[in-house]
């Protein structure tokens, strides 16, 4: 058990545990930031700790210059987690954009000799796949037509149209992440040694519950999948956070 894990600029707790057994980092999605994860965050019980990825270019991170290459945030983080004890149990999950980036940082992590508890990935494909698409060197209009086309509930996403000061406090951290997103190309090497569980929804848009297998090509080690009811941000819905909690707790344990 670990004591007094120090959080950073891109690492921040959201929930304390005085000893923890094991620390699970969540990764954001593109556009999001640490605080889509503090519902999730309080499932779990004593013995996890659970700390959020905050990228730059949002939230008290306004002022920070965005990062629009995705192995860049992996390297980030991947730096930032091998400050803590070498002792720390560590679980990663990420969704959407944040699979890549927590995948990316697992590799970093055991390229550096760092073992880990974990692979959890949501509602992204596998490391190969290129996005067709260039949202990031289009319209303003474009980005926010893609943000409500993947919302739960695309009403709220609406107000960047008609509100320019929020769309201009909001949108480029936007773009950098669709820009992170469409320029990545995964480099091959050797598969992970740690066990991968990828969680797809049955209506995402962005990836099939078909796809989900071909992330098995990424692990030596144990492989699964969970499938949701939902749409891309199926995280978000109140049954479902319990649902993927509980998924983790007992996959951890």
């Amino acid at each position: 058990m670990v004591a007094n894990l120090t959080g950073t600029a891109w690492l921040r707790e959201l929930r304390a545990d005085p000893a923890p057994q094991r620390v699970l980092v969540c990764f954001p999605p593109g556009g999001g930031s640490v605080t889509n994860y503090r519902a999730l965050a309080q499932r779990f019980g004593s013995g996890t700790a659970v700390f959020g990825v905050q990228y730059p270019a949002r939230q008290d991170r306004l002022g920070d210059p965005a990062v629009t290459e995705l192995t860049e945030l992996a390297e980030h983080v991947a730096a930032d987690l091998r400050g803590w004890p070498q002792k720390v149990r560590l679980a990663l999950f990420g969704h959407s954009m944040g699979a890549t980036v927590a995948y990316e940082t697992a590799r970093r992590l055991e390229d550096s000799g760092r073992p880990l508890e974990h692979l959890f990935v949501s509602a992204r494909p596998a490391p190969s796949f290129e996005e067709p698409g260039r949202l990031h060197t289009g319209s303003d209009e474009g980005l926010i037509a893609d943000l409500e086309r993947l919302a739960n509930d695309p009403a709220p996403i609406g107000i960047l149209r008609t509100e320019p000061g929020l769309a201009e406090l909001v949108l480029p951290a936007v773009r950098a992440d669709y820009q992170a997103v469409e320029t990545y190309r995964h480099l091959p090497g050797a598969p992970l040694e740690t066990p991968i569980s990828v969680l797809a929804a049955t209506a995402d848009p962005t990836m099939s519950v078909d796809q989900a297998s071909e992330w098995s090509a990424y692990t030596a080690a144990e492989f699964a999948t969970a499938t949701f009811p939902g749409g891309h941000f199926y995280i978000d819905e109140p049954e479902n956070i319990a649902a993927v909690g509980n998924l983790v707790i007992s996959t951890l344990a």
